[in-house]
């Protein structure tokens, strides 16, 4: 079979991963982002160990793990009393379980380590796709400046907002989930642990809503993400810009720790949390979509930037391995379908869990808790140890049809 071109539409963490993975293939790729130089903007990212071992198959375990935080387990607290309904041991055990360790990083710090992977001259900024063609020997991007880009595969790797998908499946708008949520990073002085922040995935539970707090960049920063339900539609962005006071006006009466915390931060972002039903299809002959293009998923399970990560993998693995570009293309959505699919429900189902806010069903939730962390503190909690046992790597490819 001759060589094969990707075109990739989208510079981020998704985008990024698949160059560097088809790089390691043996597979020419072409990355298209329409910002005028790499770089990512927002927070902080739970990369867990099904996203870790794809990592280090990349060779990037050392640089993720210079930049990351081991926290110590995943924890569960009452929002007002700090009460631990569950604790999950991640620093000792994940490694022992799951294969690989359990990071906080900051999303710079990891986007950065992934460019490494990516050759500079297969790099084109400040490039607008407004269209994809294809025909039956190959795939097009069409740029905004009236230029295109032939390639043997084109890949949507460009957002919850894909030009790709809406030029494959039409423009159908996410749905707003009656939720919105505000982030933050508050900087550690010396890089000392915070005696209010406990060095875990900390979870607060509250009613009509949930915060989570960690460490991310080596311990010097605290990533904050508090998430509210709200009636008001608010703008999907990373750039719309709140305050600290709008912050703690909506978590008023939580935990004295939060609101420490909360007091300490200087920039402080807001947006709505917006969400899709899993897709019967996201591939059409030699185009195809990948991370939030393909399967948007809410936050709850801390997944969207590892799925992104795995199907990079995944479809380099298809394309380096199968005897022509289309039925490789199926492949990958065959096998990635089925897991993106339960993740994005279940994590859907975390968020109406996190917010309960009757007295009757938080209690029935809480004893539930407790009794699963008796069991088997790894099923127990937010219930992910499924997620992190699978292995893009190594896991058999699924026959594409």
């Amino acid at each position: 079979m001759a060589a094969l071109t990707v075109g990739i539409i989208g510079g981020g963490i998704g985008g990024v991963a698949l160059s560097g993975a088809l790089r390691k293939f043996g597979i020419e790729s072409r990355i298209f982002e329409r910002a005028p130089a790499f770089g990512e903007i927002g927070a902080g990212i739970q990369m867990t160990p099904n996203g870790v071992k794809v990592l280090r198959a990349l060779g990037l375990w050392q640089s993720l793990s210079d930049v990351s935080f081991l926290p110590h387990s995943i924890v569960g607290r009452d929002w007002k009393t700090a009460n631990i309904n569950f604790r999950t041991p991640l620093k000792d055990q994940c490694p022992r379980l799951y294969g690989a360790e359990f990071f906080h990083v900051h999303r710079a710090d990891l986007h950065r380590i992934l460019t490494t992977l990516v050759e500079p001259t297969t790099v084109s900024c400040s490039t607008s796709c407004v269209s994809v063609k294809q025909n039956a020997h190959s795939a097009t991007a069409v740029f905004g400046d009236g230029t295109e880009f032939e390639a043997d595969v084109i890949v949507g790797a460009d957002g919850l907002h894909s030009v790709v998908r809406k030029a494959l499946f039409g423009d159908e708008s996410p749905r707003f989930t009656g939720t919105m949520c505000w982030r933050t990073v508050v900087p550690v002085p010396n890089g000392e642990l915070l005696d209010y922040v406990s060095p875990d995935s900390s979870f607060w539970l509250g009613p009509h809503g949930h915060v989570v707090t960690y460490y991310v960049s080596s311990g010097r920063a605290v990533n904050v993400v508090a998430i509210r339900d709200s009636r008001a539609w608010v703008e999907e962005s990373w750039n719309v810009m709140s305050t600290r006071e709008e912050m703690i006006e909506g978590f008023r009466g939580w935990h004295v720790n939060l609101q420490k915390l909360f007091n300490q931060a200087e920039h402080v972002v807001k947006w709505g949390l917006f969400d899709r039903d899993p897709m019967p299809t996201w591939t059409s002959g030699r185009v195809t979509l990948l991370g939030d293009a393909a399967h948007p998923m809410l936050p709850f399970l801390s997944q969207g930037a590892a799925m992104a990560i795995e199907d990079a993998f995944v479809l380099a693995r298809a394309l380096a391995g199968a005897r022509d570009p289309v039925s490789a293309l199926r492949q990958y959505e065959r096998h990635r379908m089925p897991r993106t699919s339960r993740v994005q429900l279940e994590s859907r189902k975390r968020g109406q869990t996190y917010h309960q806010h009757s007295p009757l069903v938080k209690a029935y939730r809480n004893f539930v808790y407790k009794v699963r962390q008796v069991i088997n503190p790894q099923k127990g909690g937010i219930q992910a140890n499924w997620v992190y046992e699978y292995d893009a790597t190594t896991a058999p490819l699924a026959e594409g049809t």
